[in-house]
């Protein structure tokens, strides 16, 4: 049987690692790969209703506990409905963000709960990416993009440049912690420059993993 794999992109708020994953994805497609491009929160109906409760309204709507709770809950969800099924039929699957952001985002940019959050994803989850390609971005620039959007899903960017920035700074240490599985790609160049990166990374991954 062939084996799938589980590729996630994770940075910052406005990174540009949700354009990475789709580039990513259209380009492993052209070369015939089975590819399923997801995201999280969401990915499948019920984690796509928790997104909206949990990327909307006032940033004080929830806690950093109830937070971990709604993000594990929904990560389930994706899991077993979309995740799973596709690596078990030897797809690649590209999604954007994975457990790595509930680790900084409500492990530790908004309190100390990183611990709560490994035990609750080795409880309920208990799977981490073959790989993980980190955009690294500058908060001050990244936070300018993201809040050009102009969306709904602002909830984290009305946080402000503070958060931002603790935010870049547990990523890369994050990617310290995981390096056999982080790659760290500079977010600030053009989108060909930082696509071409990314895909040289995960053509070498996919050759080495075949090998």
């Amino acid at each position: 049987m062939t084996v799938g794999k589980f590729i996630t992109f994770e940075g910052i708020d406005g990174s540009g690692k949700s354009t990475q994953a789709k580039l990513l994805a259209e380009r492993l497609q052209s070369e015939g790969h089975e590819v399923v491009l997801t995201r999280e929160p969401g990915g499948s109906v019920g984690a796509e209703e928790i997104r909206a409760m949990v990327l909307e309204g006032d940033p004080d709507r929830w806690s950093a506990e109830t937070e971990i709770l709604l993000f594990t809950a929904a990560r389930r969800d994706h899991l077993e409905r979309t995740i799973l099924p596709a690596l078990a039929a030897g797809k690649i699957v590209i999604c954007d963000r994975f457990a790595d952001s509930t680790r900084m985002y409500q492990g530790l940019s908004r309190g100390d709960l990183r611990t709560v959050v490994d035990q609750l994803h080795m409880l309920m989850i208990g799977r981490e990416p073959d790989l993980t390609i980190l955009i690294d971005m500058d908060p001050v620039i990244g936070l300018a993009r993201a809040k050009s959007r102009q969306t709904s899903e602002e909830r984290f960017e009305d946080f402000g440049a503070g958060l931002q920035k603790r935010m870049r700074r547990g990523f890369l240490d994050l990617a310290e912690e995981f390096a056999e599985r982080f790659r760290v790609i500079d977010g600030g160049r053009t989108t060909e420059d930082v696509g071409n990166d990314v895909f040289e990374t995960i053509r070498t991954h996919l050759q080495d993993s075949a090998s």
